[in-house]
């Protein structure tokens, strides 16, 4: 055995040792200080049960608020508990609940579609008993947060407030980002919906799912035929391709348009610059903000990814050294808000206006309104034809003749990959230029704070009916590495209404609005540049869309032919939002 697994080995040891000690220590903890109710059923309105578990202060005997958690995540051995007695000791109940089909409920598991449904009765059951005070909080992240924005789409009179941690919104996000399908909710499915619990087994194999993937990418089959590759069929993979439009199927999960204007209570939601789900997690928040803007609705959002923003972030993610101020205590931040809400307490001293985000590379913390007024300008820049340097010049100016720049991609081919717009690292020596286009700026000649979601318009035409396409915003330091800022990946054919699909018209000049992109505060220094990296996507990371118009997920290799031609032209430009 090497010296470092010797080394990993003897840290699992010890790390096994000390859980069973704390387990014990736990354990009798709970015995003597804590009421502990672990077998809880609640029975919902369609006759289904949903497994939970409660957990009191001994020796208290007045009703307190309660603080709930929705998950479809079953660790109530350790972690669950643990996360109930937090709330015991900051003088609430704590109440856990187990989505449908998970841990001792006994129905079929399908995430997502119960939730909002279960999640009111769950509160309703809560409302009514005798150790609850009548009012109920909510926090968590991921498919946790995502149950809190659920639960409101039929507000119950005892939910009082939500804390929503990096927020998923099926359909929007994941699994499917800007309608394309993408490979991690995969085997996510696998993970929560093969047992009652978790399948960590299966989980945990990461050969397992890269093997599955890169074959699917080699034999060029139908996408929708990933699972037979796998060899285990994986239903609720089937069932989500159904639905590539965002259509009724995820419009019914969480509230959706005018069904925001009757959500009635105070929001603390928590995010990341690097959160997969980030458009997902923001929609929520500016979805709300545009149908009841009387609504208090408070981020705090700085660099964090989808695992770090809900510890409050780490020291280092994705290699890139976060500034120090960056990190907060998130548990602390979310009992004082419970406290502020649910006990008429300070409110949390971070929240100087209803956004608070961190500036990266200047390390500090800055507030605005509102999402749309974190910036109050857009610095508008067109993907030019005309060269600079290696690259083509990103231009202030439109450009007066017009020109474009020519692609040809081979779907056929699967020696090479279009699109490395995954920001892993953050910072980079270098930025793919073998495919698509890079298109970059003079430049700065003064400090900029680029400042939300940067938004565009890509003009082209192809011989095709459709493409996916990239786009990437970096920042070329002065130390001539790459600053990852943010990015887009979606369909054209989706780009002017994700619920329907309009195909393209061959060989003809469509305008493809983008704006659905990653939201993120950098200050830029003086000498440094933009840059635009402009791609179609081609990779074994998500389904491909060969351009004939068919539903994507049923094109083989076979609808490769004729590779696709794009005509990239040059008054695309970016709108990137900065702060003056």
């Amino acid at each position: 055995m090497k010296p470092i697994l010797n080394f990993v080995f003897l840290i699992l040891m010890i790390s096994n040792a000390l859980s069973q000690q704390t387990s014990l220590t736990r354990s009798e903890d709970l015995e003597s200080a804590y009421d502990v109710q672990d077998s809880v059923m609640i029975k919902t309105r369609d006759g289904a049960f949903i497994s939970a578990m409660v957990v009191r202060k001994k020796g208290v005997s007045s009703p307190k608020p309660v603080i709930f958690q929705y998950t479809i995540y079953v660790r109530d051995k350790g972690r669950d508990l643990k996360s109930l007695k937090e709330a015991a000791d900051n003088g609430y109940v704590g109440v856990i609940a187990y989505t449908r089909g998970k841990r001792f409920s006994s129905s079929e598991i399908f995430p997502y579609e119960n939730d909002g449904d279960d999640a009111y009765d769950v509160i309703d059951w809560i409302s009514k008993q005798e150790w609850c005070n009548g009012s109920v909080g909510m926090y968590g992240g991921s498919y946790n947060g995502f149950t809190q924005w659920a639960a409101c789409k039929k507000m119950h009179a005892a939910l009082k407030t939500i804390v929503p941690y990096v927020a998923n919104r099926p359909g929007m996000g994941l699994p499917m980002e800007n309608n394309v399908f993408v490979n991690p909710n995969y085997e996510w499915s696998i993970y929560v919906g093969n047992n009652k619990y978790l399948d960590t087994v299966a989980g945990n194999d990461r050969q397992r799912f890269r093997k599955m993937m890169f074959k699917w990418w080699e034999t060029g089959v139908a996408y929708k035929k990933i699972d037979s590759i796998d060899g285990t069929p994986n239903r609720l993979f089937q069932r989500w391709i159904k639905h590539p439009s965002f259509d009724e199927y995820w419009q019914k999960m969480a509230p959706y348009k005018k069904e925001f204007e009757q959500i009635n209570i105070p929001v603390l939601a928590f995010d990341g610059y690097y959160n997969d789900s980030q458009n997902s997690s923001l929609y929520y928040v500016r979805e709300l903000q545009k149908y009841n803007p009387q609504i208090p609705v408070y981020v705090v959002i700085g660099p964090y990814g989808h695992f770090g923003t809900q510890v409050g972030g780490e020291v280092e993610l994705y290699d890139y050294k976060v500034d120090p101020l960056a990190l907060i205590n998130i548990k602390k931040i979310t009992y004082q808000w419970f406290d502020y809400i649910l006990k008429k307490g300070s409110k949390p001293e971070i929240l100087k206006d209803k956004i608070n985000y961190e500036v990266m590379g200047a390390n500090e913390w800055r507030s605005a309104p509102s999402l749309d007024k974190m910036s109050n300008d857009f610095l508008k820049l067109y993907l030019t034809a005309d060269k600079s340097g290696n690259f083509y010049a990103l231009n202030g100016e439109k450009p007066i003749q017009k020109k474009y720049l020519y692609q040809e991609v081979n779907f056929a081919d699967r020696q090479t990959q279009n699109n490395e717009y995954y920001p892993d690292p953050i910072i980079r020596k270098e930025i793919d230029a073998s495919n698509g286009f890079v298109f970059i700026s003079d430049p700065l000649k003064e400090t900029m704070l680029i400042n939300g979601s940067f938004l565009g318009e890509i003009k082209a035409s192809i011989n095709k009916k459709d493409m996916d396409i990239g786009v990437t915003l970096y920042e070329l330091m002065l130390d001539g590495n790459y600053f990852h800022l943010s990015y887009f990946l979606g369909r054209a054919s989706y780009a002017r209404d994700i619920t329907k699909r309009n195909l393209l018209k061959p060989n003809e000049i469509e305008s493809i609005p983008f704006s659905n992109t990653h939201l993120v505060s950098k200050q830029l220094s003086a000498g440094s540049r933009l840059v635009v990296v402009l791609n179609v996507n081609k990779n074994p990371f998500s389904e491909l869309n060969y351009g004939t118009g068919k539903v994507v997920t049923e094109e083989t290799v076979k609808d490769a032919k004729e590779p696709l031609k794009v005509k990239w032209y040059n008054d695309s430009f970016v709108k990137i939002p900065v702060l003056k």
